[in-house]
C-alpha cells in the first residue's frame, strides 16, 4: 500500500511538472535581445480599426508591431509584439527586450518569437 501511494505521488509530481512546462514554455526559454532596432513596423491602421459589433474596447491589433533588432554579433532577431511601449521606439535606438519563443509543438510557428517585451530603450552609442 505504501508503494502505491509513493508511486501516485511521483506520478502527480511528474504530471504537475509536465503541465507547468507545457503552459510556461515561452517564459522558461525567453531570450534577452540587446541591440539596435533596425526595423519596427506597425500593423496597417485600416486593419487595426476593425472592431467587434457593439464593443467599446479597442482592438488589440491596433498596438501590434513587428520588431527586428540587430545584436552586436550581427544576428538579426525578429518578433511580433502587442506592447504599446513599441510605439515610441524608432529605428536607430538601442533596445533591451525579452523575446518569447513559440513552443516546438506549435509546428506552424516553432522557432519564431512573439510578445516581445521592451524593457529598456536608449540612444545607441556612436
Amino acid at each position: 500500500m505504501r508503494r502505491f501511494f509513493r508511486n501516485l505521488i511521483i506520478l502527480a509530481v511528474l504530471a504537475g511538472g509536465g503541465l507547468f512546462f507545457f503552459n510556461y514554455y515561452s517564459y522558461i526559454f525567453a531570450r534577452r535581445v540587446k541591440g539596435e532596432i533596425i526595423s519596427i513596423e506597425r500593423i496597417q491602421l485600416n486593419v487595426s480599426l476593425i472592431q467587434q459589433q457593439g464593443g467599446e474596447d479597442l482592438n488589440p491589433q491596433l498596438f501590434s508591431f513587428a520588431v527586428a533588432i540587430k545584436e552586436p554579433s550581427g544576428e538579426i532577431v525578429t518578433s511580433s509584439a502587442e506592447d504599446r511601449q513599441w510605439a515610441v521606439a524608432t529605428v536607430g535606438h538601442c533596445a533591451d527586450a525579452l523575446f518569447y519563443p513559440y513552443p516546438p509543438w506549435n509546428l506552424m510557428k516553432s522557432g519564431t518569437y512573439h510578445n516581445a517585451r521592451l524593457d529598456h530603450l536608449s540612444e545607441c552609442p556612436k
